[in-house]
């Protein structure tokens, strides 16, 4: 079967990277450089925007630029491409390409489901930061992108040397200013996390709004109730997992999917820290928890499901729906989000036990110890 596609934003290029595996077929506009030789046999190279279907070998992504690469033969012969020969689609914003799959599994059906619903996406910035470092990263349902790193050095607060000091601190805080003005959509974003350790934040803050007075900056004026300060342990950006955790931050963001899956991660790791009997990770424990009907909540990497190996994606695809048959609940986790990166330290599958299974480890040992005995005998 086909979809035709029509990326209009940055997070459609992330559903786009997730949907199409190696093997699939792709119809898109290009543009290739093709030579003619004239009849006094001069050599004319031109680029020609051509139309061309291949079969995808290699798939590469920029996620900050939102390019998507595709590399693979092409299937249907014309005046310029010969069958079989190698061409590089670069997929873009704004312009339609059909992907041809010959089977649709559920997870790339909910997924085109999921990108053309606009209710669930979710638009969050966060300022992450510490005197003379910020990140301002953009939060998405499936992406943590860092949009401006600023650095500025901010000289020590020394006896006597008070005014370089904030002199040093006002041009860092202008900087960032600046970066809120250029990067955050006030139209889109719907909360404006201003996270650091101590009370750089509600400097920060103190800082942004007077300055949005003294230069009548409406859009900052307009939309002051969306920011929200948050305590963090530092200006790096993976500070903003815990940020994300704050139950300040959840509350504001109560209806976002990326809030649940943060919830559940942090669900995950008291579980295994205070009752480890009902959190398991990893293909073989999960895959036992299912076996038994013991999963009340299955985390998963977006990441499997990209896998070139079909098997390995057919696996999981049967996990998930294995698990949603018998009343579990399944969460896909975006591997560019921060949550995603947390879940891809633990292999890229786990699960919340609606009870214990304290038997799983022990049968793994006993397994163990035969394998070690066998091999002894």
């Amino acid at each position: 079967g086909t979809v035709e596609l029509y990326p209009e934003e940055l997070e459609d290029m992330w559903h786009v990277y997730n949907l199409i595996s190696v093997g699939d077929s792709l119809k898109a506009t290009t543009i290739r450089r093709v030579q003619n030789e004239s009849s006094t046999g001069s050599v004319e190279s031109q680029r020609i925007r051509l139309t061309l279907t291949i079969t995808v070998d290699d798939i590469d992504f920029d996620p900050q630029g939102g390019l998507l690469r595709i590399r693979g033969r092409n299937m249907v012969e014309n005046k310029y491409v010969k069958m079989g020969m190698y061409h590089t689609i670069d997929l873009e914003l704004h312009r339609n390409f059909t992907l041809f799959k010959s089977e649709w599994d559920i997870i790339a059906l909910e997924r085109i489901d999921e990108a053309c619903d606009i209710t669930k996406q979710a638009d969050v910035a966060a300022v992450v930061l510490q005197e003379g470092l910020a990140n301002l990263c953009l939060v998405t349902q499936h992406m943590t992108i860092v949009r401006q790193r600023i650095e500025h050095p901010v000289p020590r607060k020394r006896k006597g040397f008070v005014t370089n000091y904030e002199k040093g601190l006002q041009k860092f805080y202008d900087q960032v200013l600046q970066a809120i003005l250029r990067h955050i959509n006030f139209e889109i974003v719907k909360v404006v996390i201003l996270a650091s350790p101590g009370f750089v934040k509600d400097q920060l803050r103190e800082y942004i709004f007077a300055e949005a007075l003294k230069q009548d900056i409406r859009p900052l004026l307009e939309n002051k109730s969306k920011f929200i300060l948050i305590h963090c342990s530092s200006g790096h950006k993976h500070s903003l997992q815990e940020v994300l955790q704050d139950s300040a931050v959840q509350s504001q963001l109560a209806n976002t999917k990326f809030a649940k899956e943060i919830v559940a991660l942090d669900k995950f790791f008291k579980m295994l820290n205070e009752d480890p009997d009902r959190a398991f990770y990893g293909w073989d424990h999960v895959r036992k928890a299912e076996e038994r009907g013991a999963i009340g909540t299955l985390l998963l990497s977006d990441g499997l499901f990209r896998s070139a190996d079909i098997p390995t994606r057919r696996k999981y695809i049967r996990l998930v729906e294995s698990v949603r048959s018998s009343g579990g609940k399944v969460l896909t986790f975006s591997s560019l989000h921060v949550s995603g990166e947390q879940l891809n330290q633990l292999t890229g599958v786990a699960a919340i036990l609606n009870f214990p299974l304290p038997d799983i480890e022990s049968e793994e040992e006993e397994n163990a110890t035969e394998t070690i005995e066998n091999n002894n005998s």
